[in-house]
């Protein structure tokens, strides 16, 4: 699927971007993106902005297939996936079941860590309890259990500025949420591998390390440009390579994803090949300009509107073979 051009008939495809959620903005560029792209091909593209009538447009437009470009929820959470599926309409990326187990970090970990794919120990907690003690060690790092883009995520370090213990008026970036996840803080590298689908079956693309100018690659440093620099293919030893490549087709699969995917790690490279770990996959990965999907494309020979047509393509197959309208 890498480096050719994906041959489509002129379609109508609905864009779905927007939405309500945190990555609105990221949501907004990333359709804006994939409509651009998709009109460069000669489609019809229909942009419609995730709002409360959202099944009543996607009817009233009667597009052929959906592009997905939401993210976060209720977009990346099986919510607009069940719907499509009840309204019989094919859409790229993950189905129902994929995308309800892989927004939520706790069962990501309990359908990946029984099948070895190492991933961090950790605990749920409630946001409330931290102002009593700290749930694990530090440093540790606090994150919300159903979010993307690294909304949300704070590490709590020895004397850091939250507080020891953390303080009611620490303003930390988890305020927002009830649940969290608390995991221990895995020092090193940023790392993440973009899986896309093909005749084949799903690949691995290459390795991309994520250097922040400054701080952690929190949402800031995933969007502003400027602010990361991304190092693709990744200045790694071959074998680790290998390792995350692996790593993320097998979570890929396990989890059921489709269309594609993007498995983020944490390497400590003082612990070679024991040092690295699964983070999360990403079901919805952004298709913005910064955005880590495309970038890893166009490092194996495959354009930004060939990777679009390309989900596209994959979408109208799953229809094809009778799996409705993008079951993982």
């Amino acid at each position: 699927m890498t480096g050719a051009s994906t041959t489509l008939p002129k379609l109508h495809v609905a864009v779905l971007m927007g939405g309500w959620a945190n990555e609105r903005p990221v949501s907004l560029m990333s359709g804006e993106g994939v409509a651009e792209a998709l009109e460069a091909r000669g489609h019809r593209v229909t942009r419609i902005d995730m709002d409360r009538q959202v099944a009543a447009r996607i009817a009233q437009a009667d597009p052929d297939v959906v592009f997905n470009a939401l993210h976060g929820v209720p977009g990346e959470d099986g919510t607009v996936q069940g719907m499509l599926d009840l309204m019989g309409v094919p859409y790229t990326h993950s189905g129902l079941a994929t995308s309800v187990i892989a927004i939520d970090k706790e069962l990501t970990k309990q359908a990946l860590v029984p099948h070895g794919v190492p991933m961090p120990g950790g605990r749920i907690v409630e946001s409330e309890s931290l102002f009593q003690g700290d749930p694990l060690p530090r440093p540790y790092v606090l994150k919300p259990v159903n979010e993307g883009s690294s909304v949300g995520v704070a590490i709590v370090t020895q004397g850091g500025n939250y507080g020891d213990p953390i303080a009611r008026d620490a303003k930390g970036p988890w305020q927002e949420f009830s649940r969290l996840l608390a995991e221990p803080y895995i020092r090193g590298r940023e790392l993440t591998v973009a899986v896309i689908d093909g005749e084949a079956g799903p690949h691995g693309l290459t390795v991309t390390e994520l250097v922040p100018q400054s701080g952690f690659y929190d949402f800031d440093a995933k969007y502003t440009e400027g602010m990361t620099e991304h190092v693709c293919p990744a200045d790694v030893p071959e074998e680790i390579a290998r390792l995350c490549m692996d790593l993320a087709v097998r979570a890929h699969r396990l989890l059921g994803c489709r269309g594609c995917s993007r498995t983020d790690f944490r390497w400590d490279d003082e612990q070679g090949e024991d040092g690295l770990f699964v983070l999360e996959t990403n079901t919805q990965p952004g298709m913005t300009p910064l955005s880590l999907v495309p970038e890893q494309a166009r490092q194996c020979g495959m354009s930004y509107e060939d990777l679009v047509e390309a989900l596209v393509a994959e979408a109208l197959t799953r229809q094809s073979e009778g799996e409705g309208g993008g079951h993982g």
